[in-house]
């Protein structure tokens, strides 16, 4: 369907008070998320927490089935999580010490030049504590991960085995779109486990983890699926359920068998843990129906059509540098601009009522480095921003 910019806009209350570039850090929510999470905090606060989550359960479940059809997977795939960090570090943690196959001297992990730090930390956790190696896969001329490369880096010789492909599907600091598709199959020729990090990919654009080839795929609700902060989930390929388990276990995805024996859900829910936020999860759902509804395939088209837009006025403007990679290029656009800091530039325009952020080195070390690059800012428009914010943007970034 085509996005009704003028419903989408009238369903965004933050829409009446600030111009928002910053979806790619937390997205407006709309009016059906707020209603969704504001109606269950008073039924906690009316009736009791565990007896409003007793009334809520079928709307719970039904979260299960939402982000199964966003991904277009099963619900006995899909774990719902505190945020995108904790999801990804249920999958890693659980692949380090898969039994007879976790990290030991020696194996390699690979990753992307634009990984985000908050994955870099936990693979030289790993090579600290197993001897595992951390390896860069180059980029190509066009800033995208190389799956020529990529190739090469696996059959390398003298090397050892590589134990895990973990990529970031979309930086948090640019446009690039990793392809990631091409990685997941040769993940899958060579039979190694794929963790796709898709926090910025989920909600603007269409994810088919079957179509990605990867085997755990972890994402945020706050950004771009415009869900409320500290939601998320990890999908899990069912064929690793037989073979996978927690590094921590509770009683919601375990459960005792005897005094010395416990048994796990069947399910990836047993990546989960007892105690949740219970009012954020059916905004959750709330969100991935609402985005369901419109559809993510127009979603990303106009998301797009924005960010374009935006690039080519930045483009045209004196002393501005689109720092943008890739061949494809989603709804991030990040720039530079002679003569002025990225704080400073986000601080002025923050007074003009317009959010953008700053993307720093050290979210993304390994690129920023590569490029010379200390900070860019970066402004992400979304599907119920219009045209006229976008040469407000442009307008005061020539005032400058």
């Amino acid at each position: 369907m085509t996005i009704d910019i003028a419903r989408a806009r009238a369903e965004t209350p933050g829409t009446r008070h600030v111009v928002h570039f910053n979806n790619a850090g937390a997205a407006l929510p709309p009016q059906p998320v707020l209603d969704a999470v504001t109606a269950h905090l008073t039924l906690e606060a009316t009736i009791g927490g565990y007896e409003a989550a007793e009334h809520a359960n079928g709307r719970l479940e039904g979260v299960y089935d939402s982000v199964a059809r966003l991904l277009a997977c099963s619900r006995d795939e899909v774990a719902l999580a505190e945020n995108a960090t904790a999801a990804w570090g249920m999958a890693f943690n659980a692949l380090a010490a898969l039994p007879g196959e976790g990290f030991r001297p020696g194996d390699r992990i690979l990753t992307a030049r634009a990984e985000y730090a908050a994955n870099l930390i936990p693979f030289l956790q790993a090579s600290r504590r197993t001897g595992v190696v951390v390896e860069v896969i180059p980029s190509d001329e066009t800033g995208q991960t190389s799956v020529a490369a990529l190739e090469a880096t696996i059959g390398a010789p003298g090397k050892g085995p590589v134990k895990l492909i973990a990529i970031t599907h979309i930086p948090t600091n640019g446009g690039l779109v990793n392809p990631a598709a091409a990685i997941g199959r040769v993940a899958r020729r060579h039979g190694i486990p794929y963790l796709l990090d898709a926090c910025q990919t989920v909600g603007q654009m269409p994810v088919d983890v079957e179509e990605l080839g990867c085997d755990f795929l972890s994402a945020t609700g706050r950004k771009f699926l415009r869900a409320p902060r500290g939601t998320g989930f990890l999908y899990v390929r069912k064929d690793w359920l037989d073979r996978i388990e927690p590094h921590t276990l509770d009683h919601s995805g375990g459960a005792l068998a005897g005094p010395d024996r416990y048994t796990m859900r069947p399910d990836a829910r047993r990546f989960e843990l007892w105690e949740s936020n219970t009012a954020a999860r059916l905004g959750l759902g709330v969100a991935v129906d609402y985005a369901l509804f419109w559809g993510l395939e127009a979603i990303r088209d106009r998301a797009f059509a924005l960010a374009d837009a935006l690039r080519q006025g930045l483009d045209a403007l004196p002393g501005v540098t689109v720092r943008d990679l890739g061949v494809e290029r989603c709804a991030i656009v990040t720039f530079t601009v002679d003569g002025h800091e990225p704080r400073a530039i986000k601080a002025a325009l923050r007074g003009q009522g317009i959010n953008l952020s700053v993307s720093s080195a050290p979210s993304t070390p390994f690129d920023m480095d590569a490029r010379g690059l200390s900070e860019v800012v970066r402004a992400s428009p979304h599907y119920y921003n219009d045209e006229a914010e976008v040469e407000r943007l442009l307008t005061a970034v020539k005032a400058l």
